[in-house]
């Protein structure tokens, strides 16, 4: 299960790392909290990665065990496939443990502090975010900036060109920008030297031109709220057994759900990993992997109804659990016992 875990979660964090990487590199990060919100999103990519990396691990295992003739010598000695499922559910409790607080406390508490790091990377000083020879829009695209280089302590701004879209909308281009703090009124201004503004509205005759050796301007403060928006993901389990809201009761059940999603396919596990030594204890691996992988989307997408108030609360997410459930015992039991059993109660009749 480590083996199994640890590469699927290299591959999913690569993907996501690659991402993130694109926003340091386009400005709207910093590079030096990258790693800082990978470590914060990590238990939220375990939640679902040990879960699956689990239910390959207890077909690799036993699939071997069936591979080597051995789990026939076990039949021999009076180990029957009840008996197999009850050792299988010892680990499969553990690990429903550790998923339960996984996604019961780490991950929201995971997912608050990364939306309070993206709150504040938002909020950044823009001084921090701008990059040499590239446009960048700020403030919704009201305002875009063009530097030709950046001093190496970001703060001063050379061959500089803003222009603010408004009413009047301004054009400004200078040769320097540098960024100063007044000491007695604790503010921050951008002051342009040796440079030309043009003010006025598009398309309008009516419009001023001003040459500047010096123009100075307001920055106002960056300010991180403590109060700001959280997701549903990110908000403590405690919060969400208060609230009645469609939204906070699916992902309620959704973190329930991880631990009994994990019982579950160890329930599946049991009657997929039996192979026939000739066929390749790889052969159910794909249906299996495309089984958890429904299984999974399922969740999902019931979630997704739940909280657009399409799909009711209850049964909600445990009707999808009792749907696989109910295949895995049928499974497990095998079709042709169901039917034989039957019969048998009939023909007693």
């Amino acid at each position: 299960m480590l083996a199994v875990s640890t590469t699927l979660l290299l591959i999913i964090m690569s993907g996501r790392f690659v991402k993130y990487l694109a926003d340091a590199a386009s400005g709207k990060i910093a590079v030096d909290v990258l790693f800082t919100i990978m470590a914060y999103r990590l238990p939220g990519f375990l939640e679902l990665i040990v879960p699956l990396g689990f239910f390959i691990a207890i077909l690799l295992a036993y699939g071997r065990l069936y591979m080597d003739s051995e789990m026939v010598v076990l039949s021999a000695c009076g180990m029957s496939q009840k008996k197999l499922l009850l050792i299988t559910s010892i680990p499969a409790v553990i690990v429903a443990l550790i998923v339960g607080a996984m996604s019961l406390w780490v991950s929201p508490w995971g997912a608050a502090q990364t939306e309070k790091l993206f709150a504040e990377q938002r909020a950044r000083s823009e001084f921090t975010t701008l990059r040499s020879g590239h446009f960048q829009p700020f403030n919704g695209g009201k305002v875009v900036t063009y530097v030709e280089s950046v001093s190496e302590n970001r703060t001063q701004l050379n061959k500089l060109f803003l222009t603010q879209v408004g009413t009047p909308t301004s054009v400004a281009i200078a040769e320097v920008g540098k960024q100063r703090h007044n000491n007695e009124y604790d503010q921050r201004y951008l002051e342009l030297h040796n440079g030309i503004r043009y003010q006025g509205r598009p398309g309008s005759a009516d419009y001023q031109i001003t040459e500047f050796e010096q123009l100075a301007q307001h920055i106002p403060e960056p300010e991180v709220s403590s109060a700001y928006n959280i997701e549903a993901d990110a908000r403590p389990t405690a919060q969400l057994l208060q609230d009645n809201s469609a939204a906070a009761r699916a992902t309620l059940q959704w973190r329930l759900s991880m631990p009994l999603l994990v019982l579950v396919v160890a329930f599946m596990s049991v009657p997929l990993s039996r192979t026939n030594p000739r066929q390749g204890r790889y052969l159910k691996m794909l249906p299996a992997i495309v089984l958890y992988l429904f299984y999974l989307a399922a969740l999902t997408s019931v979630r997704s109804e739940i909280e657009a108030g399409k799909f009711p609360v209850l049964p909600g997410l445990w009707a999808v659990h009792g749907i696989f459930m109910v295949i895995a015992w049928v499974m497990f039991v095998g079709p042709g016992n169901i039917f034989a059993r039957r019969g048998g109660k009939r023909a007693q009749a």
